[in-house]
Order: C-alpha cells, then structure tokens, then sequence
C-alpha cells in the first residue's frame, strides 16, 4: 500500500505553479500519486442525484481545472509518480474521444495513468452535457466497453444501445493504463466488480467503507483499491476526526485498518484545506 495526495485544481490555490510544486514535492517525497476530479460547474441550485435534500457545493467548485490537460501538463513535469483521476464522469465525454485521450496520456506519462471512471451523479451537470440521467448504470458499462474497443486491436468496432463505432484504425492504444470505477452504493460498486474494474471509493466512517469493500469482493472485483479521504492530515492530534484524518501518528494507527481491507492505496483530497506542508505530514506517515 501506498499513498497519495489530490492537487490543487480548485480554491485559491489552483494555480499552475502550484499544481506542479504539489505533484514534484510528491514525487521527491516518495508518495505513490497525485489526483486530480472532473467537475463540470457549480449550479446556483445545487441537488445531489438520488438524493431528497439539497446540497450546496463548496464556492470554490465554480472553478477547478480540467483533469486530463492537468495532468498531461505534469506528465512532462514529473517522471516516476503515478497521474490518477477519481474520478472521471464518462457519460459526459464520447467513449472514442474519451479513449483517445486516456491512451495519448498514458503513452505521454509512460504508463503510470490510474484512471478513475464515475458516471456522473449532479442533475445539472447532465443537462449541461446534453445526457439523458437515465442513461447512468447501463450507459456506463457500455461506455466502458466501448472504450476497451478502442484499445483493442484494429480494426476496432462496437455497437450497443448508446454508442456505435463504425469499424475503423483508433489509437493510441495505452501501454500501462490502470481503470479504477468510482462507487459507493452496493449496486453501482457491484456493476464496477462486474466491469473488470478496480475501486475508488470515499470514506465517510470505518463500517461503510468495509461493506463497500466486501460487496465488490463477493461480486468478484479483483482490482486494485483505491480510498479517497475527503480531509487532511493536521499538524496536531484531533480529539474528534473522522477516519484517516488527525496527526501523523493517528493517521499511521488508521491505515492498519486500511491495510486490513486490502487497500492497494490512500489518497488525501484536501478541498477547501490549506495544503501547506501537507505533501510532508503525509511522507512523515510513512515513518510511523
């Protein structure tokens, strides 16, 4: 197990001089990847799908840096930490130009692209795409498929309910490329073991986070696994703090917990923290 660090790609510290100092202050530091997220805007009515109440995003969300020209933008400013999203929106994007431009990232990296897979849970962010809700679940897996066509052998084809590709020469094909599905409800992680994908998963306490595990296993998930902490590591120790969050030292006590689940890697997303002296606190970890 390794672990990882979400960039600054949102708030006042989205800038590109400070995304490339977070991902080399990474990398010197041994840690296993930086991440980055999709977010297409910030509705004014903000409403989570599935979901009776509303729920506000945070300001900083208006603005947060598209994930594949980030981190192509690192791949020439780094040279051995792993690029990862968690995740990606797939319906929003055309499976060929989607796989396209995974592939041409993964040949830039040299293979170490970790791409996390979501399929999109804000009402507005589907209208703004042009995509049908509805198309969330079945629409995924066959927009996944569907780029695994595209990486295959040419002549490449597909055809399914949502999507057609016309036989034809794609590429780039990726060398390294490592496809993670972003899931937390029992159907959707499921539908991701299913796929052949790994887990990217948020953890909001400690009994959650090992049923989502366990039903990805049952249904035969295989993949890496991937938990996303939707927090930071403080300098001081917290009285009260949810999983993977306080000192150094509490942190490094949690991640036996990690480990017991079968965590492949942790990754710190600090929206809306200050990141000064973050990257150190996460390395110190690695002593404990």
């Amino acid at each position: 197990m390794d672990l990882g660090i979400g960039l600054p790609v949102t708030g006042p510290q989205a800038n590109p001089e400070e995304i490339v100092r977070v991902a080399q202050a990474a990398e010197r530091a041994g840690l296993g990847a930086v991440w980055t997220y999709e977010r297409l805007l910030r509705p004014a009515q903000p409403w989570m799908l599935g979901l009776e109440q509303v729920i506000p995003l945070p300001e900083e969300s208006a603005s947060v840096y598209d994930p594949l020209e980030t981190l192509s933008y690192l791949a020439a400013r780094t040279s051995t930490i792993r690029l990862g999203t968690t995740v990606m929106d797939v319906l929003f994007h055309p499976p060929v130009v989607l796989a396209r431009r995974l592939a041409t990232l993964d040949r830039l990296s040299g293979g170490r692209v970790w791409a996390g897979l979501g399929q999109g849970w804000m009402k507005q962010e589907f209208e703004a795409a042009g995509v049908p809700v509805k198309r969330r679940g079945a629409g995924f897996a066959e927009h996944v498929e569907a780029m695994r066509a595209c990486w295959g052998p040419d002549p490449v084809s597909f055809s399914g309910r949502f999507y057609t590709i016309p036989e034809s020469g794609i590429g780039p094909k990726p060398t390294g490329l490592t496809l993670l599905g972003g899931a937390a409800a029992p159907a959707a992680v499921e539908r991701v073991a299913g796929l052949g994908l790994g887990l990217t998963t948020v953890v909001f306490d400690w009994d959650q986070l090992a049923q989502g595990v366990e039903a990805y296993r049952k249904a035969g998930g295989a993949g890496p696994l991937v938990i996303q902490v939707n927090g930071t590591v403080s300098e001081r120790p917290l009285d009260e703090r949810a999983p993977l969050t306080g000192s150094p030292e509490q942190v490094a006590e949690d991640l036996s917990r990690a480990r017991a689940l079968g965590a492949d890697h942790v990754l710190w997303q600090p929206i809306g923290f200050d990141m000064d002296g973050l990257v150190e606190r996460i390395a110190e970890i690695n002593t404990h």
